[in-house]
Order: C-alpha cells, then structure tokens, then sequence
C-alpha cells in the first residue's frame, strides 16, 4: 500500500484540528493553513518527480509557541508577551533547519505560559484535554504538543525541556519524547526559561521520528536508527527518589516494563545514587531555573504581574529571593556533580527509571494553587535528574493494559544521544 500523499496527511491533520469535538481549538493557537498547503504540496511535486530532501520531507510537523517564526510575535502561552513582544525577524534556527528538510509546519501548539509548569494548565488560551481523559492535565509544559501527536493533528511535534517539559507530557498523553543533550539542538529564537537547563525536543508515536527530527533540527546528516542488541545490554534501575510515591498505575506498569526488558536479555541492576540527594540538597539552597527565569520576567512581573497566570507569577517571584552568591554556588555544585554522575554512568548503556510517578491529574484536582504545586512538583520529580545532571533522555509509553498512559524513562550520559535513540528503538520493540 502507497503511503498517503503529504497533501492527503495535512487534510487529515486539519481536519483533526477543526474538529469542533476536538481539542484543535486548544492545542493549536496558530495554524498556517495557506503555507503548509504550499509546502505539502511542494513536497508531493518532489516526491514526483523522484527527489528528497530527506526522511520528514513532507512530514507533518508543529512547533511550541515558544519558537520564534519571522514576522509572528513570540507569545510563549503568554497574554503579555502576545501585546507587547516584537515581531521575530527571523525564523528560530530550528524551525530553518525544519523548513529546509521539506517539513510541512502546521501549528504552533500551546503550552504553559513561559514553559513554566509541568501541569500544562494555561489560563489565557485554554487547556487542552488529556487524549485519554479529557477531564485531566496534558503535562507540560509542551501541552498542545502531546496532545497535537496524539490526536493525529500533526506526525512530530517540536517541543522544550528544561525540567522535563518534553517528556512529562509524553508520558502521560501516551507519546513518545526526546530530550537531546542540551548543547546538542541551537536554542536561539526559543524564547528562554533558562539559559543553563533549556533544551529542544521532538514528541512523536514513533522513536525512529523523533531521531529523523533530532538529527535535522541538530544540523547533522539523517541517518538509519537501527535498534541496539537488547541482549546483555547494561540498564540501571535507579532506587530511591525516583520510585517513591508511584501511584497505582506507574507502581502496576513499572514493573512489567523491567520484567519485559529483562525477559528480552537485558541485565537489570539496582543503581542507589547517592548523588540524587546531592541534586536535592544544592536545589534547597538555590534553583538555577527560578534564578534565571526571574531574570527573564522580572521586571515584566513588576509591570503586568496582574496580566501573568498566579502560579507561574508565584513561582517565577521566588527568583527574587535568590542572591548572586547562592546562585553561582549552586552552578558550581552543579557541575561537581555532573562530573560525578557522569563517572557513575560510565559502566552502564543507560540508566531506567519511571518518567513521571503519577499518571495525569483530573484538571479539577489541580484547581486549588497548593494541590496543583504539589502535583506539579511530583510531576516534574524525576525528569528534573536529566536536565539537572546534564544527560539525554528519552520518554516511551508503558503498554497501558487498559490504564492511563505512564512512561518509561532512559536517560544515557551526554553526547551519547545516538546511542540511547538505539536503545530506545530497542525497547520499543519490545514493547510492540
């Protein structure tokens, strides 16, 4: 069977996001309905005529409101920056990269205001709803991301993680999410949460999607994801932090996953890590991310504060507080413990543990600020280790056996981002 034409996918695509049953309305806040038309068919006259610009030539493609697009101001989910940010003179480096691999760009897709909770919740232009319970969070903070890949509105979506907000969302709205190593994708023309921790993703149903969108949007050739020999392969399980608090389904679906992985001749280990008390201890003290995001807002904050969702205002006010001394202390504890973690690392082919411990909350669960930090806070737990210990990392969905989405997370040493995308194609196929 011939796959369908790029110019077929994209009608299906709009048509998804039209759906006025659907959550096109909240997921997408921009869609470019004339360009992407143009560029799927641009893509269908080369295919044609017997010419590629490579594997996501004519891939359906949408990107988080945080990428700047020429002549579009940058909104970022935010009612402020959507009044009063300057049109972008040029397309982010990513999106370039993106356009020139033939991809047809369909959406922006909304998100947390500022990247700044991984709930999903956006007060300004909607939340969209969870794609296996309406009534719950998508994750964020790439929200319409998960839910754009999910709901068939788009074949990848290009996403942010900073403390997880890639992954998060994948694991609960059942996709799978990459985070590469953070030096690995430009972050120029994404608009910053943090300068040291901000990191570029793709979301997609498929690993080998995700790798094709990470080697474009890294600037490198594509190449054949091929998947690692799953037998003999080195996986340490992490213990403790990670896997307190899992709830029924994570405590149910973990499991399974591991007997699976090991049924298939991986050799699991149980890895303590001490150096995850460290992370815990240094981010008491300071947090690089609220230090750095109060930098970016600050002054904004001291303007429209009144204009900025409350928790992300309360959150982002908390930067306030931090001195100079504490923060380059913290930044330097940091990359002590990198240092350390990457020794630890060095004997295995990647570290496992649950992506998030929880499964998306019912948005009415969330409704009150105490109970949506302290499940945002639960949330954000484990893929927070990834950015702060500077790995890669990658998000698969658990077989659900009738549950909600959770997922499993790898995470590799950084650079080593190939290799884990093999791995990944492993356990996928596992999974299958």
């Amino acid at each position: 069977m011939s796959k369908a034409s790029s110019r077929e996918r994209l009608e299906a695509a709009l048509a998804r996001i039209d759906d006025p049953k659907g959550e096109g309305a909240r997921a997408c806040l921009t869609v470019y309905r004339e360009a992407a038309t143009a560029a799927a068919d641009a893509a269908d006259a080369r295919a044609k005529a017997g010419v590629s610009l490579g594997p996501l030539d004519g891939t359906i493609v949408s990107i988080k409101d945080l990428f700047d697009v020429a002549g579009e101001v940058t909104r970022a989910g935010s009612k402020v920056l959507a009044e009063e940010g300057a049109p972008a003179a040029h397309d982010a480096p990513v999106v370039q990269r993106l356009r020139a691999a033939g991809c047809v760009i369909v959406a922006k897709t909304n998100m947390s205001e500022f990247a700044f909770t991984g709930i999903g919740a956006n007060p300004h232009y909607g939340t969209p709803g969870n794609p296996a319970d309406r009534a719950r969070a998508p994750g964020g903070s790439s929200s319409g991301a998960a839910v754009a890949v999910a709901d068939g509105m788009c074949e990848i979506a290009i996403g942010s993680d900073t403390g997880g907000s890639v992954r998060i969302p994948s694991s609960i709205c059942g996709v799978t999410g990459f985070k590469p190593s953070r030096q690995r994708v430009p972050t120029e023309g994404a608009y910053p949460l943090s300068y040291t921790l901000d990191s570029i993703g793709p979301l997609a149903n498929k690993i080998a999607d995700c790798a094709n969108a990470d080697a474009i949007m890294a600037g490198e050739a594509p190449w054949q994801l091929e998947a690692a020999p799953l037998a003999g392969l080195r996986l340490g399980v992490a213990q403790g932090l990670p896997l307190d608090n899992l709830d029924d389904t994570v405590g149910q679906r973990f499991p399974f996953a591991l007997a699976a992985l090991e049924k298939a001749g991986a050799r699991l280990s149980e890895q303590k890590l001490p150096l995850l008390d460290d992370m815990m201890a240094a981010l008491a003290r300071a947090s690089i991310l609220v230090a750095e995001v109060y930098f970016v807002h600050g002054e904004r904050l001291a303007r429209r504060g009144a204009d900025v969702d409350p928790i992300v205002r309360a959150r982002v006010e908390k930067g306030r507080e931090i001195s100079a001394a504490a923060y380059i202390g913290v930044l330097r504890e940091r990359a002590r413990l990198i240092r350390a973690m990457d020794l630890a690392l060095a004997d295995l082919d990647a570290l496992v543990m649950p992506t998030t411990p929880v499964v998306a909350p019912r948005l009415d669960e969330v409704a009150e600020p105490k109970a949506f930090m302290a499940r945002n806070a639960l949330l954000l737990r484990n893929t927070t280790i990834g950015n702060f210990f500077d790995l890669c990392a990658v998000s698969l969905p658990i077989p659900r056996a009738g549950n909600l989405p959770c997922g499993l997370m790898l995470l590799a040493r950084n650079g080593h981002d190939r290799r884990l995308l093999r791995i990944a194609a492993a356990v996928e196929r596992v999974f299958a």
